[in-house]
């Protein structure tokens, strides 16, 4: 049985990287197999890429093509060779994230996206995304506590903002796809929403 597909995303601060840890052992622990991945990045071409847009300063078109970029090589060598064997995979944000960042918050065209979603996935899509909502104002407090930005955290508030009302969107056109969890609460409250939305899939 092929393995399942599960993303999480947000807006830099919603804190969603402490979750996938957290639930990759609760599926451990029912004898399930994980992999624990991130983009851009999971392959040591992609996590060079991932130095470069995270580093270097460059137009929105060449952000999108070193991301999907990426996620070719982060698809075709790790990502569907998991699934394929039957392990699930937790992915540190996927495609939602370019269509939140460089076309939410850079206001790149969705339309060229979509044309390279299209050429890269050839219709992969996660089997479920977990998209931790948090407003723009309360995301840029908690980033200012943990790390020197790079240079989409040190973006404004209003960037932010973009990058939330395009995974709305995203969220929106795929509902079936979506949970939208309520970032603002306490850590414990949060992870409760994530076990809660996981274990109503009927698939474990």
């Amino acid at each position: 049985m092929s393995g399942r597909f599960i993303t999480f995303e947000g807006i830099d601060g919603a804190g969603k990287s402490s979750h996938i840890e957290a639930l990759a052992l609760w599926l451990r622990a029912r004898g399930q197999r994980v992999v624990v991945t991130r983009e851009p990045g999971g392959t040591e071409l992609a996590e060079a890429l991932r130095e470069l847009v995270l580093h270097r300063s460059m137009d929105a078109m060449t952000e999108a093509l070193l991301v999907f970029a990426a996620r070719r090589d982060h698809l075709r060598t790790r990502i569907e060779p998991a699934l394929a064997e039957g392990s699930h995979v937790l992915c540190d944000r996927f495609t939602d994230a370019t269509f939140a960042y460089q076309g939410g918050g850079r206001g790149f065209d969705a339309e060229v996206l979509q044309t390279l979603e299209g050429w890269v996935q050839q219709g992969r899509q996660p089997d479920l995304t977990l998209w931790f909502d948090l407003p723009a104002s309360l995301a840029a407090q908690r980033r200012q506590a943990v790390r020197r930005p790079d240079r989409f955290e040190a973006e404004d508030e209003a960037f932010f903002a973009r990058v939330r009302a395009g995974y709305a969107a995203r969220a929106a056109a795929d509902p079936g796809r979506f949970s939208v969890l309520d970032a603002a609460q306490p850590l414990d409250a949060v992870w409760q929403q994530v076990q809660a939305t996981v274990e109503a899939r009927p698939w474990w």
